[in-house]
């Protein structure tokens, strides 16, 4: 294996690199093989190395790379359009990661503050969410202990609970211009929010003259079963952000809102690489597959036969249950042993399995969202083996 000590530690990685990958498989610099249900986080939302990406690719980099934001380009502007006509949305900002899209977020409910609310600029999130890793976006998430590991933090981002509607109603104040939210907290375990709480809420910002921000960095790009998450709730947002599944594995985000919220002057918001061409035109391609016939009608049946199988496995080792949207889902343990569980899964021979555990006492469960239905048994099947030896 090519050593790996110059590279900048951020975190303890297993001893192996993966080299290739096709599908919902990853191969090691050994040449093991992987199923693979974490999918990047939830970013290779077709796969690995699908060829529709591929081709994407090799298309466009014969044609533009990056003439620069200073200039439209085509695939820029075609998926620009695409994710409008399919949202509530009418305009787009691209960006390169989702901490980056939040963070266009951020700026322009506080610009909106300062030219409509007297200089409002206290935006509401909640406990245990996740917005990021940059200084503003850690400010925002509530992740336990985030609040002082790069202190002083950015203010103005009190947080309320998920599906509590007092609790956020309790914030509200004379500087409040927004509330922000992920449908499903990711990294709390695939907490879903409510349709009940989402449209109280929804109702509750409308009252307040206040902006509702949704976070579907990853419950967006057809990752519920539907092409956005807030949709199930029967709701329109007034902006929303996406990354992860949008890139299907190259760095692409977007912030997208409705008209009357778009209110970036010249010079507000930019970046080098934003809306290249050449991972929109990856965007493009991954929009235009999801929104063929019959897709997410797909994933919606590829969730249930997910869940099913958990709730299964739930039942015959005596675990918590399972819970989620679509295929974000989760098995709930009854004590810490998720981590062990993802080692022994990696370590499974001859077919290893790559899982997740955000929190010690349950697993998170990201297919590809094309994923096979014979490859979801086979995962069920691995799991069983692991859950019979821990």
């Amino acid at each position: 294996m090519i050593a790996t000590d110059a590279l900048m530690w951020i975190n303890l990685r297993p001893e192996l690199m993966f080299v290739e990958g096709q599908g919902s498989w990853i191969v090691d610099q050994n040449g093991k093989r992987y199923l693979d249900f974490v999918q990047g986080w939830a970013v290779n939302c077709l796969g690995h190395s699908p060829a529709v990406i591929r081709n994407a690719l090799a298309a466009q980099a014969g044609k533009l790379i990056n003439p620069s934001p200073a200039f439209f380009n085509e695939p820029a502007a075609r998926l620009a359009q695409l994710l409008a006509a399919n949202s509530c949305f009418d305009r787009v900002f691209f960006a390169n990661s989702g901490a980056e899209a939040n963070e266009g977020a951020i700026k322009l409910a506080r610009k909106w503050g300062k030219k409509q609310r007297g200089g409002a600029y206290e935006i509401i999130t909640f406990e245990n969410g996740f917005h990021g890793r940059s200084l503003a976006t850690m400010s925002a998430t509530g992740k336990p202990g985030w609040d002082t590991l790069f202190a002083p933090q950015v203010a103005g981002f009190p947080k309320a609970r998920l599906n509590d509607l007092d609790s956020v109603a309790a914030l509200i104040g004379k500087n409040t211009v927004a509330v922000m939210l992920e449908p499903v907290q990711g990294e709390a375990g695939v907490v879903p929010a409510s349709g009940e709480f989402m449209r109280a809420l929804r109702q509750l910002t409308i009252d307040h003259g206040l902006l509702l921000i949704v976070d579907e960095v990853q419950t967006g790009m057809g990752r519920c079963g539907t092409l956005f998450a807030y949709e199930q709730a029967d709701i329109q947002p007034d902006v929303m952000t996406v990354g992860k599944g949008i890139g299907g594995g190259v760095p692409l985000a977007a912030l997208l809102a409705r008209e009357e919220f778009s209110c970036f002057e010249a010079g507000d918001q930019g970046g080098t690489y934003n809306g290249n061409p050449l991972m929109t035109a990856v965007g493009v391609a991954v929009l235009e597959t999801l929104l063929a016939p019959g897709f997410l009608a797909g994933v919606r049946a590829k969730a249930k036969l997910l869940s099913d199988g958990l709730q299964a496995l739930s039942t015959e080792f005596g675990l918590a249950g399972e819970r989620g949207c679509g295929l974000l889902r989760a098995l709930l343990l009854p004590d810490e042993r998720a981590p062990a569980l993802v080692t022994a899964a990696r370590a499974l021979n001859p077919i290893g399995m790559l899982l997740n555990a955000p929190r010690p006492s349950l697993l998170r469960f990201m297919p590809a969202l094309n994923v096979g239905h014979d490859e979801i048994e086979q995962m069920l099947e691995l799991l069983r083996s692991v859950l019979a030896q821990k």
